[in-house]
């Protein structure tokens, strides 16, 4: 078993119902008794497409199954939960990102891991210290060194009642 952390993200169709099927899905891929999942956050959209705000988590769990292979399951989960790829940074139902498998670095052609962008998204970066503030990135980067009062301003705790 390998602990693994993948980024959920959603802006369409009750993003917290999405976020919230999409874990009971994981639970289903997850090691019985492993699976955490940190607090839900809004965070603003990346690049130029006008949209609605994101609703952002970090689950962590522990799976036996190869990178490949989880990444294909978490694929079919955003699939069965209607997610269409046809514009980048663009809305969608459901988006999981594979972060880190465990202390491994991944650089194939469908998969980079740790994912290529995480240190630069407050969305993802301060879930995941939520759920792990000792972790140690594949890199030797403690997650806590990258962890700034500006980062964390820059979220709002989701609560349903908002959405």
């Amino acid at each position: 078993m390998i602990q693994v952390y993948v980024a959920l993200g959603a802006n369409l169709s009750q993003p917290i119902e999405q976020l919230n099927n999409a874990c009971q899905a994981l639970l289903s891929i997850a090691e019985e008794a492993s699976f955490s999942i940190s607090p839900y956050y809004r965070s603003v959209p990346m690049g130029d497409v006008e949209q609605p705000d994101y609703v952002n988590a970090v689950a962590g769990f522990k799976t036996d199954l190869a990178p490949l292979a989880l990444l294909d399951a978490l694929q079919k989960i955003e699939n069965e939960q209607g997610r269409l790829r046809t514009l980048r940074w663009g809305p969608r139902t459901l988006d999981l990102d594979l972060l880190l498998y465990g202390h491994e670095q991944i650089n194939l052609p469908r998969l980079t891991v740790p994912h290529y962008g995480m240190k630069q998204r407050s969305f993802v970066l301060v879930p995941l210290f939520d759920l792990s503030p000792t972790l140690v990135l594949p890199d030797e980067v403690p997650l806590s060194s990258l962890i700034t009062d500006a980062l964390v301003a820059e979220l709002q705790l989701a609560q349903q009642s908002e959405l």
